[in-house]
């Protein structure tokens, strides 16, 4: 509880850090800033409540009611992903049992070996690769060649050199995965798992930085670049979907515009792969 307090708070402090007076049309008084962004007075003038009462709140020393959750999304301007995030630390009670194993259904098994020359992989609640197709592992890397504890995207994209190499626009690549890790610790502070992982990524110093900054996401589509060694360059949209019956589970799909070089290059590239079996074993620890 210590822990979720402290995130509270550092999270509070890093978002009010981001934005100014002048951008939220407050008068400027003239008084010199020792820190950049809005003070806890003006945040509490945005939120309508007293300065002390702010200030407890974001010492965590007094817990904050719905009501005033969503007055601070407001005076914070929280996009979706951060106010998800804020009500989470905050304690919004979950309606679900996130110790269980995660398990993906045979029917979505299917649809990845389906989606022939599409690379689409199932992630689960801590990033870990849960399956993926043979597309997939054509693209990315081999992943049935790596023990179970090291199949996680956010892993790889840090820690793996090769997938740095991939990546054309790897630090946003890497940002967007340190902001989604930041947003599932929010609901399991205490989890082991993803504390181990935590400590793990920050052998990275961007890592470090970008975690320290409190940044999340709930990102669910965009378009990422790729150097592949075999193919060549590659430009995919990239769309997530949640499962219907697991929230924590996502499905990725990376598509390329129909008759484009980078559609052509996909069909070349999982056309050499086809039939291979090491690419199409979707296996993980519990699944």
């Amino acid at each position: 509880m210590a822990t979720t307090r402290s995130e509270f708070g550092a999270f509070l402090r890093a978002r009010r850090a981001e934005l100014t007076p002048e951008a939220l049309g407050l008068p400027a008084d003239g008084t010199p800033r020792r820190v950049p962004g809005l003070r806890r007075d003006e945040v509490a003038r945005l939120a309508t409540m007293s300065v002390d009462y702010y200030t407890r709140i974001e010492q965590g020393r007094l817990p904050a009611s719905v009501t005033v959750l969503e007055s601070l999304a407001r005076a914070l301007r929280l996009d979706e992903g951060q106010r998800r995030y804020l009500y989470e630390l905050a304690g919004k009670p979950r309606d679900r049992d996130r110790t269980e194993h995660q398990r993906v259904r045979p029917p979505v098994r299917r649809l990845l070996d389906q989606l022939d020359h599409c690379p689409a992989l199932v992630l689960g609640r801590h990033n870990d690769i849960l399956a993926w197709n043979a597309a997939a592992a054509a693209l990315y890397v081999q992943f049935a060649d790596l023990p179970p504890d090291e199949r996680n995207y956010i892993r790889l994209v840090f820690l793996d050199p090769a997938m740095r190499d991939l990546h054309v626009d790897w630090e946003d690549a890497a940002q967007v995965g340190a902001a989604t890790l930041r947003m599932a610790t929010a609901g399991n502070p205490d989890d082991p798992r993803l504390r181990e992982l935590v400590d793990e990524l920050s052998q990275s110093p961007e890592f470090r930085r970008w975690w320290s900054a409190h940044i999340v996401s709930t990102a669910s589509h965009g378009t990422k670049r790729f150097r592949h060694p075999v193919v060549g360059p590659l430009t995919l949209d990239c769309d997530t979907w949640t499962s219907p019956d697991d929230p924590d589970q996502r499905l990725v799909v990376l598509t390329a515009e129909p008759g484009s070089p980078s559609d052509e290059a996909l069909r070349i590239l999982t056309s050499w792969t086809a039939g291979d079996p090491t690419t199409t074993r979707p296996t993980s620890k519990g699944a």
